[in-house]
């Protein structure tokens, strides 16, 4: 009797599939890793001036809000009151300011303003804010901004400021 003799089938052994799916899980976190650190870190601004002393200093790190992020609006622009702590683009520098509120106004046209001021400036800024120019609100807890001191130094190093 002869006994039938042929290549064995070849299993599929469970370790053998288990490299596919941990692969893809483990490029699915990293994924949504960088996807959180994306979203981090346009919730973040480096303060570049003392204009805002002492509430915070050149090289801090304040955590904002957005008027438009991706699409959605996080803060109303057209909302906000004197205490509030914004970023905005300001007709009289070439980079975001973020400085406090501290009045409101309406122009001749009925289209109301605000009235902003750093807290370590002797006057406020030099022009009126509309609500437009707001990029950002700084997120506070109570009256405290919510700060990260001094990481911020290696960006204005970088950046050369």
């Amino acid at each position: 009797m002869s006994k039938k003799r042929g290549t064995p089938k070849k299993r599929k052994n469970s370790s053998e599939a288990q490299p596919n799916k941990s692969n893809a899980r483990e490029i699915a976190s990293y994924i949504i890793i960088i996807i959180i650190g994306i979203v981090l870190a346009q919730h973040l601004n480096v303060v570049v001036s003392g204009s805002m002393e002492p509430v915070f200093y050149r090289g801090d790190v304040v955590i904002i809000e957005k008027s438009n992020f991706l699409g959605i609006q996080e803060i109303n622009p057209t909302i906000l009151k004197p205490g509030d702590i914004v970023i905005y683009h300001a007709t009289w520098f070439p980079e975001p300011v973020i400085h406090r509120i501290v009045g409101t106004g309406t122009d001749s046209t009925g289209k109301s303003y605000y009235i902003i001021k750093g807290d370590n400036n002797p006057r406020t800024d030099q022009d009126p804010v509309y609500p437009e120019q707001i990029q950002a609100k700084v997120i506070s807890l109570g009256n405290n901004p919510l700060v990260i001191p001094k990481i911020g130094y290696i960006t204005l190093w970088i950046r050369g400021l």
